[in-house]
């Protein structure tokens, strides 16, 4: 019995180390549940998921990556929907009759050129 082990009653020399295994296994569990998290929110934003997810789950830097996460997803940037296209925005202006049937199929002509 060692002089560690009569100081502080641990019962072997593994015992210190499996507490630090049990912190680091905990720290790796947290930082998987944040990275899907973060991909499932970039997922409904349109916001490349996967790199977010591997950007989050880098240990050492992925805190700094999902604060900078987050103040990306705060500052408003919404993706475009798809409706918005040249054709969408067309068709949104032909319905609402600010352009004629004539310009509608001029202008439609021209989008497909």
């Amino acid at each position: 019995m060692g002089m560690y082990d009569m100081m502080y009653g641990y019962p072997g020399y593994w015992y210190p180390f499996s507490g630090m295994f049990l912190w680091m296994s905990a720290g790796w569990i947290i930082q998987l549940i944040v990275g899907y998290l973060v991909y499932r929110d970039a997922q409904e934003r349109r916001m490349s998921p996967v790199l977010w997810l591997i950007l989050v789950i880098v240990p050492m830097i992925g805190w700094v990556f999902l604060i900078l996460y987050l103040i990306i997803r705060e500052s408003g940037q919404q993706p475009i929907p798809e409706r918005e296209s040249a054709s969408g925005i067309l068709d949104v202006r032909f319905a609402r009759g600010e352009i004629t049937a004539d310009d509608y199929r001029q202008m439609k002509e021209e989008l497909k050129k």
